[in-house]
């Protein structure tokens, strides 16, 4: 099984769009997929959540959620809420491990990679070190942001991840604008350098309201073949570079 668990700088910066695009570049290529969603908060029961958007983006149906709670809150607090403890993630570890007979297994968390999922202060990161211990290795995508500030969000997420040896292995753009201004292109080009990861993706602003028939057309150009498209990132980065600023001599 091929493990990827797509992790983020915090809430809104496009994980579930990301992890679309992951699960429809796989399914083009003829890939057997199941996305999980370990923890979901802010549904409640019946209501649509983050894997009913993988699904009517792609098609997909192997879709896994193991814990859900009502209200939008980090998911170990709105299970302390409910008077309840949160997932264990020994058990989300070992329900995930039954999916090894997939060619690949994306796992979308919550929120950003250091929220808790349950009252013993464990998370994402835990979860993957339990994942190791069942035998998976596995890779780590990191969403982030591009606008001011994301500099800072994209190298302490990073930091925090590297301090379990968790990568990251890639970075991803998750909401790139239509018209990017200063701080977004320079950001672009920075990036890579603070999270100390490649970049291997930049989705557009808008791609999550597509179609299934459209976003499984476009997903491909929005990431490197190292996730499955074809995008040429380095040549993005490029082609949104800004000059330097001129220099005014006073007379």
């Amino acid at each position: 099984m091929k493990l990827m668990l797509v992790t983020g700088t915090g809430t809104g910066v496009g994980k579930t769009v990301t992890t679309a695009a992951l699960a429809a570049c796989a399914l083009r290529s003829g890939q057997r997929v199941a996305v999980v969603k370990p923890v979901q908060t802010g549904v409640r029961p019946g209501e649509p959540g983050d894997l009913a958007e993988v699904c009517r983006l792609t098609g997909l149906s192997d879709l896994h959620e193991y814990a859900r709670y009502p209200e939008p809150l980090a998911p170990a607090t709105a299970a302390r809420r409910l008077g309840e403890p949160g997932p264990d993630l020994a058990g989300l570890a070992a329900r995930i491990a039954e999916l090894a007979d997939r060619d690949l297994v994306i796992v979308e968390g919550a929120g950003g990679a250091l929220v808790r999922f349950n009252d013993r202060a464990e998370g994402i990161c835990q979860l993957a070190t339990a994942l190791r211990g069942l035998g998976a290795q596995p890779g780590v995508v990191l969403v982030t942001g591009v606008a001011l500030g994301a500099l800072h969000d994209a190298a302490a997420t990073a930091a925090a991840l590297r301090g379990w040896s968790l990568g990251p292995d890639a970075l991803v753009v998750g909401d790139w604008p239509a018209e990017p201004g200063l701080a977004e292109c320079c950001n672009l080009q920075d990036l890579p350098d603070y999270a100390g990861a490649p970049l291997q993706g930049i989705l557009p602003h808008g791609g999550g309201v597509l179609g299934p028939a459209a976003f499984a057309e476009r997903a491909a150009g929005w990431l490197t073949p190292a996730l499955g498209g074809s995008l040429d990132a380095s040549e993005f980065v490029r082609a949104h570079a800004v000059p330097l600023p001129r220099n005014e001599i006073p007379r």
